[in-house]
């Protein structure tokens, strides 16, 4: 595929003037710039790290890579792909979905490439955001962060993790160089992407150690292949296609009052989780290490055919015990055993509860968001924050999901988005919200997670702020209550002032 950057500068000083910036071209970030085209808005450009769009679905190329929302739902509503292969698609095809987007919108012209952002600046003076890059600087009066919460991989705090000297190497960053046939690999953790690894490695590795510091619940994956004859059902019927995303919506909102702890529902979902692991694993032994000692859904649900049969094969042992450190040749257990290994797989995920990006954009007063945000994300129907004039956050504070597609959630937020640059752009506004009325609505959504399995289900997960203990990841309601609350922009929910006035005060 041939990728056409955008390039221009202003007046030859390295400085790009837009309406707006988008950082990222993830889900989120894509999403934006196709409705704004759409709409007739194209004075934006957007800012991307790496080489292409895709955003986690770039970045995650490890083994048995795959989705776990199905694949007509895991889509824009405005984009159906009546072509994908199976209920669950897997990373390229996702990706490629995401590739074929940006290029059939028109957005690659839009994206400067290779453009890490460093910094972003508001100035109350130009009432302007100024956001520097390797490649150049650009400014607009709006600025929207759609970085994404799945994007910088987390890394463990363990003693000596340094000085490994097989291969290590994140999950999210796998090298595809290193030859792991007949060797002895370690995979720490057992999240969600673990999970897809482990079956894939184990068919080749001599030996594999996986770390596990908390079993999780794995319930079957309902996946099939679609026929030439689904496709072209799909494809031929539009109205078929709608419907099989409306069932596949509510199916996924039905599940939230599990998480609100409702008993005939959990204890449904827990009992198809254990039922499912007992089906597949035979030794009691082993049955017990995978027994999870936490409320189902207090952590993420993971669906998997394949992780058990693979954790019980004679190639495969589950360490329990827990780190203690990591030395030259492998891991040492708590219990003192050590562990030797060629390969060290860290599955450990993202920096979620802690955005990196809101270390480098700092607001009025050069407030840097990281420091607001020091006890956990806040931001006004989830997208917007006091004292940082203009910006929008997308997958920001609490729009993650227990269950769900998240791009049910992007959707939503592109609206709103959407109507909020059409306003400041429209009469040359500035907007933030007011302080007190940003922490009502962030104590909102804290009144609600009280006693829902995330809050009260006795683990410890990323769901969860590490300082603060908030739920301020997640969003603990029901995904149409999302929309309803935060779909459509209001402009009298906010600090409002005129630039144009105010660069004439003296």
């Amino acid at each position: 595929m041939t990728i056409t950057p955008h390039s221009s500068s202003d007046d030859g000083v390295g400085i790009e003037r837009a309406k707006v910036i988008i950082i990222g071209t993830g889900f989120s970030g894509l999403g934006l710039a196709v409705q704004l085209r759409r709409s007739g808005e194209t004075d934006f450009v957007m800012l991307e790290r790496a080489g292409d769009v895709g955003g986690t679905w770039r970045d995650n190329t490890y083994p048995g890579a795959a989705c776990d929302i199905q694949s007509h739902l895991y889509s824009y509503s405005f984009r159906p792909n009546a072509h994908w292969s199976r209920v669950y698609a897997t990373q390229p095809e996702i990706r490629r979905y995401l590739q074929d987007t940006a290029r059939e919108e028109g957005i690659y012209p839009h994206i400067h490439f290779n453009s890490t952002v460093t910094d972003a600046v508001w100035d109350d003076t130009d009432a302007m955001w100024t956001v520097t890059t390797p490649t150049g600087i650009f400014t607009a009066p709006v600025l929207v962060s759609a970085a994404g919460h799945l994007s910088d991989p987390a890394y463990p705090d363990i003693d000596g993790i340094g000085g490994f000297e097989g291969e290590i190497f994140h999950s999210a960053r796998w090298n595809h160089d290193a030859d792991l046939t007949g060797k002895r690999i370690g995979v720490i953790g057992t999240g969600a992407s673990a999970i897809q690894i482990v079956p894939e490695i184990q068919k080749v590795a001599g030996h594999l150690t996986v770390f596990q510091r908390s079993a999780p619940y794995i319930v079957p994956r309902r996946d099939h292949v679609y026929s030439a004859a689904e496709k072209g059902m799909v494809s031929r019927l539009p109205k078929v296609a709608q419907r099989l995303r409306d069932h596949l919506f509510w199916e996924n909102e039905s599940r939230l009052p599990q998480r609100r702890r409702v008993p005939t529902f959990i204890d449904q979902i827990r009992q198809t989780a254990l039922g499912h692991m007992h089906a597949q694993v035979c030794d009691p032994e082993l049955r017990e290490k995978l027994t999870p000692h936490f409320e189902v859904g207090c952590k993420r649900i993971l669906i998997s055919n394949d992780y058990y049969p693979a954790i019980s094969q004679n190639n495969v042992t589950l360490a329990t015990a827990g780190i203690a450190s990591i030395d030259t040749t492998g891991v040492v257990l708590a219990n003192g055993e050590h562990v030797d290994l060629d390969v060290l797989v860290v599955a450990t995920g993202f920096e979620a509860a802690d955005l990196p990006i809101a270390k480098i954009i700092r607001g009025r007063n050069a407030e840097v968001l990281s420091e607001q945000w020091q006890e956990g994300g806040k931001a006004f129907a989830c997208a917007t924050v006091s004292g940082f004039p203009n910006l929008f956050v997308m997958l920001g504070p609490n729009t993650g999901l227990g269950a769900g597609s998240i791009i049910y959630m992007v959707e939503t937020q592109i609206d709103y988005i959407r109507g909020g640059i059409e306003a400041i752009l429209r009469d040359d506004l500035v907007i933030e919200p007011d302080p007190a009325t940003q922490e009502a609505y962030v104590q909102s959504i804290y009144d609600r997670s009280e006693g829902s399995v995330w809050v009260a289900g006795g683990c410890s997960s990323w769901y969860l702020h590490p300082r603060s203990g908030r739920l301020t990841t997640l969003w603990p309601d029901f995904m149409s209550q999302f929309r309803r609350e935060n779909g459509t922009f209001d402009l009298a929910s906010y600090q409002v002032s005129d630039t144009v006035v105010d660069a004439a005060r003296p």
